[in-house]
């Protein structure tokens, strides 16, 4: 029996009960890219910028989108085995801004109202070219969700929010990703106070017949309940998940089942057309 949920203890027991109960996830070791490459890929812009629809539950309609990216390669790594080389030759922020350009470059194209979600680690949030980055991308800042993938170092949640703020008072939303992946660091995002917090595939994948996942759901419902934030579940890949995350009050989200990544701007201005809306 998975450990009862009750406050932030009980969200901490539901995650350290489920990594006992699942399968450590599987990753392939990233390939050996030399910096040169990296080098290669920011001198020439190598990259793009596919769209994956952001749907809500409810009434199936898109609003808004999640910026992925993509790197032109006859190799075919995929985006994290990239990031993981920036990392390894110290050019990581320059990748990082490079894929922010491109994303903002390519919502140009995306249908008002919807929004962007842009990954971005919490670094590159705090670092100062940003703000006049995202004020010369065509998306107003109300349209701008900035989404934060890593964990945060104890000193980077009050310099964020300290950073952030002019940003959040003109529109700009805070999302923070993988939520179930952040519960040691609960304290830390209660004080960003996002405005969106993420259920990761990881505790979606399987939610509809796992007991241990369901709990650990319902207890990240009841946190960014408190939180006054949006949970958005990812990966959403089957009609059963999709029930599930429905049923314990989730109102938004992502996935195969709901719609694939599209690099192409028809396919985003049809995301709402009556022919492509899920029927519920």
């Amino acid at each position: 029996m998975p450990p009862a949920a009750g406050g932030l203890a009980g969200i901490r027991r539901q995650e350290a009960w489920l990594a006992e109960q699942l399968p450590a996830r599987s990753e392939s070791e990233p390939p050996a890219i030399m910096g040169t490459r990296v080098e290669e890929v920011l001198k020439d812009r190598m990259l793009v910028t596919a769209l994956q629809p952001i749907r809500q539950l409810s009434t199936g309609m898109v609003v808004g989108a999640e910026a992925l990216t993509r790197f032109v390669s006859h190799t075919g790594e995929p985006a994290g085995a990239w990031f993981a080389a920036a990392t390894e030759a110290r050019l990581d922020g320059e990748l990082e801004f490079a894929a922010l350009e491109a994303a903002l470059a390519a919502t140009e194209n995306l249908p008002a109202p919807l929004y962007v979600a842009l990954k971005l680690s919490p670094a590159t949030c705090l670092h100062p070219l940003l703000p006049a980055l995202l004020d010369e991308a065509a998306p107003a800042l109300g349209r701008v969700v900035l989404e934060l993938t890593r964990p945060l170092a104890p000193e980077q949640p009050a310099a964020l929010v300290a950073a952030l703020a002019p940003l959040r008072r003109r529109g700009l939303r805070l999302g923070v990703g993988h939520l179930g992946a952040y519960c040691n660091s609960i304290r830390h995002i209660r004080q960003l106070r996002p405005d969106i917090v993420k259920l990761d595939r990881n505790l979606v994948a399987g939610i509809d017949g796992d007991a241990s996942r369901h709990h650990l759901g319902e207890a990240l419902t009841t946190f960014a309940d408190q939180l006054g934030a949006v949970l958005i579940a990812e990966g959403i890949e089957t009609a059963a998940e999709l029930a599930a995350i429905s049923g314990l009050g989730i109102t938004a989200g992502h996935g195969y089942f709901l719609g694939r990544p599209s690099l192409r701007p028809r396919d985003w201005a049809a995301w709402n057309d009556p022919a492509f809306i899920l029927p519920r």
